[in-house]
């Protein structure tokens, strides 16, 4: 056997490396850790390669374990088979007989391995699915048991033997099956295959032990009380025992207060809560009841006091503060004579005409049908809606036309009236009758997040660096009052971005979400049509189907690196200034009916391709370019001239 085939083959035995190049001896641990590899390792006589002729390098022995020792030395293939180097002497050792032998066992066993698992793939084309599977595929997952093709056969197998065995000997089988089912649980309590396999097994029998089964998974979180394969199982089992959901968060219960640092216990609690209290119009998410959500508010409070370090409490505490999610409602209906056109937002992104959510429209109380599109063209789930009118209900003739659109998924409708000689009408949700990003809250939820915020306060002076607390400080202003709190706000983002710099471009763009939602409260309650958002450091653009209104919008001085397809929602927009950021892609100034100004002065547009949307707004006559790399190439202006044809005023 030549060299490179016999270090090919060794290389094998070290598991789960793809380059596996080194095979350790058993010395003694000579140090505290491996040492430094030598600045000039020594060449190996003669000049080994692998085998596609490459010299293979010398690597330094770290991962292989055997027993408790772990060799500190360098390991190369030789023409003898593997030789070692001495790190301290840079001499060559080779390998003791005693390695040698051991090399030989390893070596036999990836044989009866490889063998075994020829085999049964082999019984498996010809079709010969006996006990005999079984009884090779258990030698195999009993050492391996995240081999997921073996399990498939297996199941094969039971499904076969299921029409050729009595009811008695299918019941012994299966019995054995479940024994060998738990003793590869303990080679690997996180193996996907085998806890996936035991639900199929059970799945099929006529009277499973559902309580043999609930036993099973308390061993196992005993052990482990973090194994989240376990915590399916159990909802699994759970579900298929009907057992309460009452014992179930009395079982949870029971594994937080021994343990609060338990994610799969906290999320189990998300989901038994909602079905232990279901509230009627509570949405797929569910809500709780103020009383059961401020007990568990208390709960979870103690949890990251204890340890406010630990992320599970303060993830759940998250989920418990979103548990107010507004209705479905329709947020906007507007009508515009001049282009034709009826748009309507929503309260989130739906798919019209999908079979789920239907939008009927009445024209004068005649329903009228219509072919719904989104702004941007893309058949996707989206907040805004649009949809040509026939001229025959925009005529002048009559004193007004009503338009009514009816939700029929949400149970909602709105109605807007076009007076005669009037080029637009409108209705909307004012944020002064309803919040937009937020529920009201009562009078004892509000005192009790009141209470709450100040005890992050203390918890934050006594973990100043603690970065859950500061986002949950941020989180609970938001629940309060986000316009009453702004600036403290704003000084938490801050302090936030300092402790965890790792996640700057998150906050920031979580800061941005929650700046332009108090932009919008300050518009609405204002009740304008212009919105600056000019000198805020956004870096996105977040709830744009709320401007459907708007006439003016002010983008400049900002970070923003694009323009979103959103954008396209904004049907009135007539100016728009982003002068003044690091905008690359203008994917979302397209088919703007209205569009008059855009200014981008100062930005990174590179080439006058990046301007191809901007030719789909019929009405721009403006556009200012000044500033940007793409002013620096030659003949940019003809050729923007050429792609523009109707802009009549290009500054470059």
């Amino acid at each position: 056997m030549q060299a490179a085939e016999r270090w090919s083959r060794d290389s094998l035995l070290v598991k789960g490396s793809k380059k596996a190049w080194t095979i350790g001896p058993k010395f003694p641990l000579l140090a505290p850790s491996p040492p430094d590899p030598p600045a000039h390792p020594p060449q190996l006589p003669g000049g080994t390669a692998d085998a596609s002729g490459q010299p293979l390098p010398m690597t330094l022995y770290h991962s292989l374990v055997v027993g408790s020792l772990i060799s500190p030395f360098w390991s190369t293939p030789s023409l003898l088979g593997i030789s070692n180097t001495c790190p301290h002497t840079d001499t060559f050792c080779p390998l003791t007989p005693l390695q040698h032998g051991r090399l030989k066992v390893r070596e036999q066993k990836l044989k009866l391995y490889r063998s075994a698992t020829q085999t049964v793939f082999q019984k498996r084309q010809a079709g010969e699915l006996d006990e005999s599977v079984l009884e090779l595929t258990s030698q195999i997952l009993g050492a391996n048991p995240d081999f997921a093709t073996l399990w498939n056969c297996r199941r094969e197998v039971f499904q076969r033997l299921e029409a050729q065995k009595s009811p008695e000997e299918l019941a012994a089988l299966v019995k054995a099956e479940l024994g060998f089912l738990e003793s590869c649980l303990r080679v690997n309590p996180k193996s996907y295959g085998t806890w996936h396999h035991r639900c199929w097994l059970l799945s099929r029998l006529p009277e499973p032990n559902w309580a043999r089964e609930l036993e099973l998974c308390a061993r196992f979180l005993e052990v482990d009380e973090r194994n989240f394969h376990c915590w399916d199982y159990r909802r699994f089992v759970a579900a298929q025992a009907a057992v309460p959901p009452a014992e179930e968060l009395a079982f949870t219960d029971s594994l937080i207060v021994r343990n609060f640092s338990n994610y799969s216990s906290w999320h189990y609690r998300s989901c038994l809560l909602p079905q232990l209290h279901p509230q009627p119009d509570s949405g797929p998410q569910g809500r709780l009841p103020e009383d059961v959500l401020l007990k568990e508010l208390e709960l979870v409070q103690n949890a990251f006091f204890t340890d406010p370090n630990d992320q599970s409490a303060w993830f759940y505490h998250r989920w418990l503060l979103g548990r107010a999610d507004p209705q479905d409602a329709l947020r906007c209906l507007h009508v515009s004579r001049d282009e034709a056109c009826l748009t309507v937002s929503f309260s989130r992104p739906l798919l019209v005409d999908s079979g789920m959510e239907t939008l009927l429209l009445l024209v004068d109380e005649s329903p009228l049908a219509v072919e719904w599109r989104t702004p941007d063209g893309r058949n996707r789930p989206s907040p805004v809606w649009l949809c040509d009118l026939p001229a025959a209900s925009l005529n002048d003739q009559l004193p007004q036309h009503t338009f009514r659109v009816i939700w029929t998924a949400g149970d909602v409708q709105k109605e807007c009236v076009l007076l005669k000689g009037h080029h637009e009408g409108w209705c909307r949700d004012s944020a002064t009758d309803e919040q937009l990003f937020r529920c009201e809250l009562s009078i004892e939820k509000s005192t009790v997040l009141q209470s709450e915020l100040k005890s992050c306060k203390e918890l934050q002076e006594l973990e100043p660096e603690n970065k859950w607390c500061l986002l949950t400080i941020i989180l609970l202003m938001r629940a309060l009052d986000p316009l009453l709190y702004e600036k403290e706000t704003l000084q938490y983002f801050q302090t936030l971005k300092a402790v965890d710099p790792m996640r700057a471009a998150y906050l920031d763009d979580l800061r941005s979400k929650f700046l332009l939602e108090n932009s919008v409260l300050k518009m609405e309650y204002a009740e304008v049509r212009v919105l600056h958002l000019s000198h805020k450091d956004l870096t996105v653009l977040c709830h744009l189907e709320q401007l459907l209104l708007i006439t003016h919008l002010d983008l400049s001085h900002n970070r923003l690196r694009a323009l979103p397809p959103a954008l396209a929602a904004l049907r009135c927009l007539e100016v728009l200034q982003a002068s003044d950021n690091a905008i690359e892609s203008l994917d979302g100034v397209t088919n703007l009916p209205r569009l008059q100004e855009l200014l981008l002065c100062t930005n990174r547009l590179q080439q006058p391709a990046a301007l191809q949307p901007v030719a789909s707004c019929p009405k721009l006559v403006l556009l200012n370019l000044q500033g940007n790399p793409l002013c620096q190439t030659a003949g940019t202006l003809e050729h923007l001239a050429e792609l523009l044809p109707s802009v009549s005023s290009i500054l470059t």
